[in-house]
């Protein structure tokens, strides 16, 4: 009889052994049934080879060709067994056995799809990254992370509804996966998680945050936080979303906000700064957008 874990657990490695480790290790308080799948996404050395060498209960999967976030866990999607997928950034890690309280929120509801744990900045002092989401503003595409940067006093110990999920640690229903489809490769980096919540959202499934599981993360360890290709990336995208997710006038209204006036701020602030490479990397956003076919694929 086959094994069938009740968790996968997916994670995406570039060039982040160390960190992935660390994550492995952490992953031993686990006593739920669970698989750990670990995706080197085009590492330079082979570290999917070094994992199994350490941890040979681990699955790797070596891809020889960047596929960026979605790609990668899609990867290990194609691969997971568990009733439940949770996505964890390979720069997080746990310090308790709490996952059967995301199970427990996942199950309170046929209608809940999604539900992520708060997180928590893992360097002192440990503040809050994550205790749900605000919805993304109509035109800007930006919104912000309820309790970001604030002392953890107790405050969000309540659970709740969120419109989107966080990247780093988002646990979905097998079945969601099924329905909703895998998470949009388009993206490459960046607002993909939110396109994949805005799409379980449509298919009438509800999001959650659960404070009752904390994951801690060190945070763009691999991008680095104020990096040209993050610069890239986020012009691009927030592009490409409302292109794939806002309708009629407002779709283009949107769109002309990022290339008039938000673009135009950002290079300004850029030149400011002296940081030439920056405004050379929201030029390409605007046109690697402009030029990209199939947006809605």
């Amino acid at each position: 009889m086959n094994y069938l874990p009740e968790i996968s657990i997916i994670t995406v490695n570039y060039n982040g052994l160390n960190d992935t480790c660390e994550l492995i290790e952490s992953l031993k308080r686990c006593s739920l049934s669970h698989e750990i799948i670990v995706v080197d996404n085009a590492s330079k050395i082979n570290e999917a080879m070094v994992l199994k060498e350490k941890y040979p209960h681990v699955i790797t999967i070596r891809s020889e060709k960047n596929l960026g976030f979605s790609g990668g866990n899609n990867l290990g999607i194609c691969q997971a067994k568990g009733k439940y997928i949770f996505l964890l950034n390979n720069d997080t890690f746990i310090e308790d056995d709490s996952f059967q309280y995301l199970i427990d929120r996942l199950e309170s509801n046929t209608n809940i799809g999604c539900v992520s744990p708060k997180i928590r900045f893992a360097f002192p002092p440990r503040n809050i990254q994550f205790a749900g989401y605000l919805p993304l503003t109509t035109l800007t595409l930006r919104n912000d992370l309820i309790g970001f940067g604030e002392e953890d006093i107790g405050q969000y110990e309540t659970t709740y509804s969120t419109p989107y999920c966080h990247g780093a640690a988002m646990m979905v229903k097998k079945e969601v996966i099924e329905k909703v489809g895998y998470m949009p490769e388009i993206y490459f980096l960046y607002y993909e998680e939110l396109d994949w919540c805005t799409q379980m959202a449509k298919a009438g499934y509800e999001l959650w945050y659960e404070p009752k599981c904390t994951v801690y993360h060190k945070e763009s360890q691999s991008t680095g936080r104020g990096s040209n290709l993050r610069t890239f990336y986020l012009t691009r995208n927030r592009l490409l979303y409302a292109w794939r997710n806002r309708y009629g006038i407002t779709r283009w209204v949107a769109i002309l906000y990022q290339l008039f006036i938000a673009a135009p701020k950002n290079i300004l602030y850029s030149l400011l700064r002296r940081k030439s490479d920056s405004v050379k990397a929201i030029f390409e956003g605007i046109m690697a957008f402009l030029k990209l076919k199939h947006k809605l694929s």
